[in-house]
């Protein structure tokens, strides 16, 4: 089988998906160095750096590089066709001498950059997936997705409230309802609180420098909250990268910022900047009623949880999340949470339509 020097993928991978990396892997196996040129519409919704960032991650040896083209596709328009290959060749200057695609416009991609065509499943027999099935029905092709991709449309569900309100609880079964349903919703995954972590930690330490510590002994510096924000935030992450379309979190970095400002009489910058940077589809907010109060020391007392529950309320509200509070009994809430997640999934994943294609 005939060796390259210099091979060349092109495409739009919006978003990418197995058939993607298979021709990837493909055009690596038979050259000495390979392009990637991520090719990106202004009208599209997926922004090229993520496709980019998310190609590099899976071929880490490929030459993965991107470029803007707002040129509809004509494949029978010659002055449309060289316009193309204006951004092509910006973005990919030096000769190459093969074009691997499995695509039917191969041929003269290939002979106007003086290269020779190498077909790769053009029937897509290996990997029955396209970027425009994709886009139509994510949750049905989840399995050509990559980590990235994944993690970027899986829709992310939080459960937040004050002490001893029954979001652990609620959380818990949550993911339980939805792994349950089996296929590609066995994979749902569920996220610890990873504060709470911490304050067992710190009254642990505390106890091994005196047996008698409680927690009315503990105290949270500011500094300690960026931390909890940047944990939670790499715990969830790493779970959205390798679950189902839907993720259920026990508290996020959103509420850690309230949880300073319960702590320490204020809100921390830093918090903000890290909550700010991850999106989250749904909030479900654990109303203190109904849920009688327990002490399971690590706790401050029943006399907070209103002023909390409000406050969580409030900061939902002032910052346009989308969230429903949930009262009655652990039945009524489940039931509650699922008809809302339902809600939330039935509405799909809407992708703006890619220039038109004549082809």
């Amino acid at each position: 089988m005939r060796r390259f020097g210099h091979g060349l993928v092109l495409g739009k991978f919006y978003p990418p998906h197995a058939g993607h990396h298979h021709l990837v892997r493909t055009a690596q196996d038979r050259c000495e160095r390979l392009t990637v040129l991520v090719c990106a519409a202004s009208v599209e919704s997926v922004p090229l750096a993520d496709r980019v960032a998310w190609m590099r991650e899976a071929h880490p040896g490929a030459d993965v590089v991107g470029a803007v083209d707002d040129i509809p596709v004509d494949l029978h328009d010659p002055a449309v066709w060289e316009a193309h290959m204006a951004v092509f060749r910006g973005a990919v200057p030096g000769p190459v001498d093969a074009v691997f695609t499995s695509e039917e416009y191969g041929a003269e991609l290939a002979r106007r950059f003086g290269a020779e065509e190498v077909l790769v499943d053009p029937y897509r027999t290996l990997f029955p997936v396209s970027g425009t099935a994709v886009r139509a029905d994510p949750v049905a092709h989840w399995g050509f997705l990559g980590p990235g991709v994944r993690a970027a449309l899986t829709r992310r569900v939080v459960v937040l409230g004050a002490e001893s309100t029954g979001t652990t609880t609620l959380s818990r079964a949550l993911a339980a309802h939805y792994r349950a349903r089996g296929g590609v919703w066995a994979a749902t995954g569920w996220v610890a609180e990873y504060g709470r972590r911490h304050s067992e930690e710190k009254l642990a330490a505390a106890r091994a420098a005196d047996p008698g510590a409680t927690w009315a002994d503990i105290t949270f510096t500011t500094d300690e909250f960026p931390l909890i924000a940047r944990r939670q935030d790499i715990a969830e992450e790493r779970a959205a990268r390798r679950g189902s379309p839907v993720l259920i979190c026990d508290t996020d970095s959103f509420a850690t910022g309230i949880w300073h400002e319960r702590y320490l009489g204020r809100r921390n910058e830093e918090v903000e900047r890290t909550a700010a940077l991850t999106h989250r589809d749904l909030y479900l907010l654990t109303d203190h009623a109904d849920v009688p109060f327990e002490d399971d020391g690590l706790r401050d007392g029943p006399h907070l949880r209103p002023w909390m529950t409000e406050r969580f309320r409030t900061g939902l509200e002032a910052t346009g999340r989308r969230f429903l509070t949930v009262r009655g009994d652990r039945r009524a809430r489940l039931a509650a949470a699922v008809a809302a997640v339902d809600g939330l999934l039935a509405e799909g994943r809407r992708f703006a339509d890619p220039l038109p294609e004549n082809r």
